[in-house]
């Protein structure tokens, strides 16, 4: 039988190795600066933002704010919580809070970046709310968009623009940029559901419901591992928490936390000091036999192929 100060010594060496082991590097706006800056956004040309930052991004990391960057030139590729997607021109990413990623450029890439604190857009907006726009609404939908040669140069200049009122310090600048940020996202939005039933995207009871779903995965899949616990949180049943993520994005709950797990998984395996085991104890899996069989079952390699095919 575990006491009281057993339960305490564990969870604090339980909590230690959580600290020590994730090493992802989690940058912050202020890192970007550079002259004049407002409080919780950033904007440049892509050019003299790889350039001048160089020493943040040439490796794997996440932020703890919202990204968009504009690619008018340039090719390569945008690695975003391990799944790669090609750079080219009219290719527009967006990342929210947490996500890894980092890129590779074949040729010499040019555009605009910007990225912001949920504050910074939300504060002005109180009536509206940033995962409202479909690149920011689930991890299910893609993390970019195409753009037709058309739209790109009506886009192109409302980042130039939005950089140039950046770059200076006039009266209420920060207004303006906030809302120049707002014009862009509802062009953006407006291209990425060309081909969306608008119908279906504004049915919300279901839309709702997904979200805090995967905001209590976030939270509790470390310890969490089935629907059951999740549809008593929604106060639904499984089978009916099931019917919502199955009209939604075609998949079940289950899937949904396994995904959580093995996007934790990986980068617990790419961007950590700790040996597998240790990670199998991390994600609370009982041993690492039952971990390294489950990791092989949703992605075709053992924990150890992963890391050895990743590096």
């Amino acid at each position: 039988m575990i006491n009281y100060f057993d339960s305490y010594k564990m969870c604090s060496i339980f909590c230690t190795f959580r600290t020590y082991y994730m090493k992802i590097p989690v940058l912050n706006i202020s890192q970007f600066k550079a002259s004049t800056p407002l409080n919780d956004v950033y904007i440049n040309a892509f050019s003299n933002h790889i350039q001048r930052n160089k020493n943040l991004i040439n490796k794997p990391h996440s932020h703890n704010f919202y990204l968009c960057v504009l690619f008018t030139e340039g090719t390569g590729t945008h690695e975003i919580d391990f799944n790669s997607y090609d750079i080219n021109p009219g290719k527009v990413f967006f990342l929210k809070p947490g996500q890894t990623h980092f890129w590779k450029f074949d040729t010499e890439p040019q555009g605009f970046i910007f990225f912001h604190s949920q504050e910074f857009y939300e504060l002005k907006f109180l009536e509206h709310k940033l995962h409202t726009f479909p690149f920011f609404y689930s991890n299910q939908n893609p993390p970019f968009v195409e753009l037709p040669p058309k739209k790109l140069n009506e886009l192109n200049q409302k980042f130039q623009d939005a950089y140039s009122e950046y770059s200076k310090t006039h009266l209420f600048r920060e207004l303006k940029i906030v809302n120049a940020i707002s014009q862009i996202y509802i062009e953006l939005a407006r291209a990425y559901t060309v081909n969306v039933n608008l119908e279906k995207l504004n049915s919300s009871n279901y839309s709702n419901t997904l979200e805090t779903l995967e905001r209590l995965i976030n939270t509790h899949f470390y310890k969490e591992k089935f629907p059951k616990f999740y549809a008593d949180k929604l106060n639904i049943s499984t089978k009916h928490l099931n019917r919502v993520v199955k009209q939604t994005i075609q998949k079940t709950t289950s899937q949904l936390i396994s995904e959580r797990i093995i996007l934790e998984a990986k980068r617990l395996m790419v961007h950590s000091h700790g040996n597998l085991a240790n990670i199998a104890y991390t994600l609370e899996f009982s041993d690492y036999a039952y971990f390294s069989k489950f990791f092989k079952s949703k992605t075709g390699m053992t924990p150890l192929e992963f890391r050895k095919k990743y590096f």
